[in-house]
């Protein structure tokens, strides 16, 4: 979340952003600084009654050693008063919190100066294109379809097993599925990240951490009778690794990646645009996590384009690369870029991976901190992007690399499959 000295010292600034998102704030802001200034009063007024009660106690002890023992007792009344005053002040200033809390939790990031106004995904700019697009025999299938002819992925039975969104992989198409896990995890150790795997399911206190919660509890499947989530994204339980953490400023930077299935109850509406693997409720994702000193997170930023860029380099797919507009980007984002393949048999373009900075928003809820140079606590600035996630690039190589003969694996992930061609 936004903090508070920031909203306080930017405020005219701060709704300026924020109305790039298509969002009023000034009513919210409004309400966050009031609420601020009523805690900071009651805080001055505790801090007071606390060091009156704290006097008054000393000024005791030194009349019952002088022998002013009805003195002493009579000021005893009213360290019981201060007391009293005490419990009622911190109660209400508790109350006061929580309240300003809940406000903070509703005002998104504050976008990055270079985020675009838009309301939807038609307004996000387009900032890089590379790769040729495939001419396709005239029998080219879109990838449900190629699915089924070759036997490598079944819908039906995932439905059967569990429901929509859940497809199951067999054969080749399992086999590539690890291919692509395997090769990707090698990208990112090469390039210096450190491998973890984490858990699938997180508390409440991760949801919160890094913004899934309370912003997408209906998006997230919520295990009840332990109050657990399963993870929508790897970000969640690897940065969450780094909440409550006070780093050294010579830990910085550092990079993480890992593998996880996620899980999204969100599947969109019907029709061919989320058919077979364009949208699911289950999917595979190799995702990369960057904690960060502020002022290198937007030169991490570009370096964490560049090396998915290289991927999708070696996996000769067309792609391109977006900046989200203020209407599209993600609530806890400052800056985002999306990542699309060309989907040729649907003649459409399908993302593939979102790399964001968060700045400090998620590490102000982490309080994910470091101490700087001065011995002072700073907060670090977080970053993630999907490197890459599988679904989408699996139907762009089905789609992209098909032939009359087969579909032919892309020569970099042929020492994974340990096979050439799907036929």
């Amino acid at each position: 979340m936004l903090q508070l000295p920031f909203i306080r010292e930017n405020k005219e600034a701060v709704i300026k952003r924020l109305a790039v998102r298509n969002i009023d704030a000034k009513p919210l802001i409004d309400q966050v600084i009031i609420l601020d200034e009523e805690r900071r009063a009651l805080q001055t007024q505790l801090d007071n009654v606390l060091a009156e009660s704290n006097s008054i106690s000393k000024e005791i002890g030194m009349l019952f050693k002088s022998g002013k023992a009805e003195e002493a007792n009579a000021l005893k009344a009213k360290t019981g008063d201060l007391k009293e005053s005490s419990k009622t002040l911190s109660e209400q200033l508790n109350q006061k919190a929580d309240a300003l809390s809940q406000l903070l939790y509703q005002i998104p990031n504050v976008p990055h100066d270079s985020v675009p106004s838009g309301n939807t995904d038609e307004d996000n700019e387009e900032i890089y294109k590379e790769g040729d697009i495939p001419q396709l025999h005239s029998e080219a299938l879109p990838h449900w379809e190629l699915a089924k002819k070759y036997d490598i992925i079944d819908f039906e039975l995932g439905n059967k097993i569990t429901g929509a969104g859940f497809p199951v992989y067999k054969g080749k198409g399992a086999r590539l599925q690890r291919a692509l896990i395997a090769y990707f995890l090698d990208k990112n150790t090469e390039a210096g990240y450190t491998e973890f795997q984490f858990p699938h399911l997180v508390n409440e206190a991760s949801g919160f951490g890094t913004g899934q919660l309370p912003d997408k509890e209906g998006q997230m499947y919520h295990v009840t009778g332990d109050n657990l989530y399963l993870i929508p994204t790897a970000e969640v339980p690897g940065t969450n690794i780094f909440r409550d953490v006070l780093l050294n400023e010579s830990d910085l930077p550092i990079g993480i990646t890992g593998y996880t299935p996620c899980f999204r109850r969100e599947a969109g509406s019907y029709g061919a645009h989320v058919r077979g693997l364009n949208r699911l409720h289950q999917f595979d994702k190799v995702e990369i996590i960057r904690v960060e000193h502020p002022d290198n997170s937007y030169n991490a930023l570009d370096s964490m384009v560049n090396h998915i860029k290289e991927i999708l380099k070696e996996l000769k797919l067309p792609y391109r690369i977006l900046r989200l507009c203020g209407g599209d980007i993600g609530f806890t984002s400052a800056l985002t870029f999306d990542f699309e393949v060309f989907s040729t048999a649907q003649d459409r373009w399908l993302e593939i991976s979102s790399v964001s900075n968060f700045e400090t928003y998620q590490a102000n809820r982490l309080k994910l901190r470091f101490k700087n140079k001065e011995g002072k606590n700073e907060l670090a600035h977080t970053l993630n992007g999907s490197s890459l996630a599988l679904p989408r690039v699996l139907a762009g190589i089905l789609e992209n690399y098909q032939t009359e003969k087969g579909i032919k694996i892309p020569d970099v992930l042929v020492p994974y499959t340990g096979f050439e061609w799907i036929d």
